[in-house]
């Protein structure tokens, strides 16, 4: 038999979180309903034994149908099939009550609410046609009298249900959406963020530099693009570690953002290689600033190779309206890193 996938877990993790989601709603509307109930089935001709299955419903049913869905294999399904038991419940509830006016509009609202906020239109349908149904087998199995008009009194009880619940329910559905904006924006920076340095990952960054090349051309503005390169970097790798390689990314990463403008856009292009898109900016003065960043590393030195000096390479390329695309424009910085790798290393070349 197969383990099953990290993919199968989560799913199943989620659903067992939407069925919590579900189960303290039921149980306010449940324990609220069953004093709405009990104000017109008192009015009714009915033995005990619908009042056992009231207090059941009201105060056991909650607890019971949250231990079914939390053991089944599929917790929301499970928690689906609730939600229709409730649904037709609230059909007979309806029933017993002999169609009393606000209790049923109450109990039909607040079913809606739930089955539409947990399934949408084709839950929220379903269950409406299982509570009419429901409704009328059993106001013709039972021949209880019709009582359609609610009295002062059980106006004043139906209260509680008509105003906690709907707080309630609004307080749930205020924190899921809490949860899942949170959500989105962690998935946003996964999928635009650089894991090690957090920095703009590649596939991003050239996002945002098609998007430089384009106002460039449109506005006639300056920038420059800078291509970063850590000298002898497999040599730190395999002389002080991976560890320390990776302190000499972060480092890198970190000097850069202290160094450059807040708007300079920093990601990371590759292994050990960064790219800069200098907005507004000649080439002049990002050679500048890179000779300042250069500076700063001089003086630094990694905790754990205290003796060993990082430099770097830089190619550097400025906007020009002859570019026939972005790509042209990134593919001149690359030329102008090779040039400064092939000199000798540690050094900063502009392109032709």
């Amino acid at each position: 038999m197969d383990c099953p996938t990290w993919l199968d877990e989560n799913r199943h993790r989620s659903a067992r979180r939407f069925a919590r989601r579900v189960y303290l709603p039921r149980v306010i509307g449940l324990g609220t309903g069953f004093f709405c109930v009990a104000s017109a089935l008192v009015m009714q001709p009915v033995s005990g034994w619908w009042w056992l299955l009231l207090l059941a419903n009201g105060f056991i049913w909650p607890h019971f149908a949250w231990q079914l869905a939390d053991r089944a294999p599929d917790p929301a399904r499970a928690e689906i099939r609730n939600l229709l038991v409730d649904s037709l419940m609230g059909g007979v509830w309806i029933a017993a009550m002999g169609i009393n006016a606000l209790p049923s509009a109450l109990i039909v609202a607040m079913l809606s609410m739930n089955n539409i906020g947990c399934g949408g239109a084709k839950l929220f349908f379903s269950g409406l046609i299982l509570l009419l149904l429901s409704c009328l087998l059993t106001l013709g199995a039972t021949h209880l009298p019709l009582h359609l008009e609610t009295m002062p009194s059980q106006v004043w009880i139906c209260l509680p249900m008509l105003i906690i619940y709907p707080i309630f329910y609004g307080q749930v559905c205020y924190r899921t959406a809490v949860k899942l904006a949170e959500h989105k924006r962690r998935l946003m920076q996964l999928s635009t963020r650089d894991g090690m340095t957090g920095v703009y990952n590649r596939r991003h960054w050239e996002h945002l530099l098609h998007g430089e090349y384009d106002s460039c051309l449109r506005y006639k503005r300056n920038a420059t693009l800078l291509l970063i390169d850590i000298d002898h970097f497999k040599a730190i790798n395999d002389t002080f570690g991976h560890d320390v390689g990776d302190e000499a990314i972060v480092a890198i990463t970190e000097h850069l953002q202290l160094t450059l403008r807040v708007t300079d856009v920093v990601g990371r292009f590759g292994g050990d290689e960064f790219g800069v898109i200098m907005s507004g900016t000649s080439q002049e003065s990002a050679i500048q600033a890179m000779s300042r960043f250069c500076e700063h590393l001089d003086t630094f030195r990694l905790p754990r190779a205290p003796l060993m000096t990082l430099q770097i390479s830089v190619g550097v390329a400025e906007f020009d309206l002859r570019m026939n695309s972005y790509r042209e424009w990134l593919k001149a910085a690359d030329v102008a890193l090779y040039k400064a790798k092939n000199a000798g290393r540690g050094r900063i070349e502009a392109a032709a």
